[in-house]
């Protein structure tokens, strides 16, 4: 694929209302980040990360490209901010994810909307995949509660939540947005206590981040499981 294919590909496909979408949850991020005056390192995550996710949900290969952006930058601030689990996650797992996520979608595209086609689990599949994530939040969070984590079953809970969920949308499948909306309430809830403690690593730009992430993916919940149901 050329640059000018690829690029062809991602603009394509947009109703004007979606591009709406993107301009309000990128704005709705970085124009209270630009006051608050967080960081420079926080503000370009947080936006990158708000144009990701709703590109991850129009089902877009550029969501692969502000990934990677958001979880360099990310890992750095979780890091500063003692969520271990979350900078581990990062460094280790999605930013090696983003370029096997890019080569799995690039060859599942619907031409006919330039869109990743979705898919939908099995019963069986959906049990196996919550056993996993049951288990190794106990487990990861007992480890992080060793290190002195400053929250070590919510990291673990949104850690490895996010791993399985990350894995479950390369592989195309509509159930990774119930993960995604459990651990996006999880992880707002861990950035409110953060803020609400004030101090240099406080920020509102990460916090806005993930409360635009927990409103898009209930939408794209929604979205996947119709879409899903159609490919059926």
């Amino acid at each position: 694929m050329t640059f000018k294919e690829y690029i062809k590909l991602e603009t394509s496909g947009w109703k004007w209302y979606e591009v709406v979408y993107l301009a309000a949850c990128t704005l709705a991020i970085l124009i209270p980040s630009l006051i608050s005056g967080d960081s420079a390192m926080a503000v370009i995550s947080a936006t990158c990360g708000a144009i990701s996710v709703v590109l991850t949900g129009k089902g877009k290969l550029g969501t692969y490209f502000f990934g990677g952006i958001q979880c360099a930058l990310y890992a750095i601030i979780s890091y500063k901010a003692t969520f271990y689990g979350e900078t581990l996650l990062n460094v280790f797992y999605l930013l090696p994810l983003e370029v096997v996520g890019f080569l799995s979608w690039k060859k599942n595209m619907n031409a006919a909307n330039a869109e990743v086609v979705k898919l939908a689990m099995t019963w069986r599949q959906r049990l196996l995949w919550g056993l996993v994530l049951a288990a190794g939040t106990v487990a990861l969070g007992l480890a992080l509660k060793h290190y002195n984590d400053a929250m070590p079953f919510m990291d673990a809970f949104t850690t490895v939540g996010t791993m399985i969920a990350f894995v479950l949308t390369v592989k195309r499948y509509s159930e990774n947005w119930w993960i995604w909306v459990a651990i996006n309430v999880a992880t707002v809830i861990m950035w409110i206590k953060n803020v609400a403690a004030g101090g240099e690593n406080a920020s509102i730009a990460t916090l806005l981040m993930w409360s635009v992430y927990l409103v898009n993916s209930i939408i794209m919940l929604i979205r996947w499981l119709r879409e899903a149901r159609r490919n059926a």
